[in-house]
């Protein structure tokens, strides 16, 4: 499975420990940056991430920053993409089993990495549970604009 990841400087040595641990687990990641601590602009790292998932490069984008809001409130702006910010195991497998998210939002700031990469790999092998969730979704995908 492959995996774009990105972040902005807040996020980044979290990104860094979080895709090693991807990568020992087998999966292909991507970095999308960003690639030091010089501050940057959150919004950047969402659109490449949400680009890759959209363009099929990836099949799920993982997102960092302080505290999530900022990459949530980017990646859902974006057409085709929900994206959980997630804060514990339970807010990781609901994004995916119910509201079949393709995104999930991690906050640096708030989290220990060790648990990040616990909500990771549950987020990523939670399937979605459709049925009555899947008309809820696709309502959901018709309120972008």
């Amino acid at each position: 499975m492959k995996l774009a990841i990105g972040t902005d400087h807040a996020g980044f040595e979290f990104k860094q420990g979080l895709a090693d641990y991807l990568r020992q687990q087998g999966y292909d990641v991507m970095d999308k940056g960003t690639f030091d601590l010089q501050s940057v602009d959150y919004p950047d790292y969402a659109a490449k991430v949400c680009a890759a998932v959209n363009q099929g490069e990836a099949t799920f984008g993982i997102l960092v920053c302080g505290s999530g809001i900022g990459m949530s409130i980017a990646a859902n702006k974006i057409h085709g993409i929900r994206a959980a910010l997630c804060h514990d195991l339970y807010t990781a497998r609901m994004g995916r089993s119910h509201n079949d998210a393709n995104v999930i939002v991690l906050p640096s700031r708030m989290i220990a990495l060790t648990i990040a990469e616990e909500m990771t790999l549950l987020f990523l092998k939670t399937p979605f549970e459709g049925g009555r969730h899947a008309a809820r979704v696709d309502k959901m995908m018709k309120l972008e604009c």
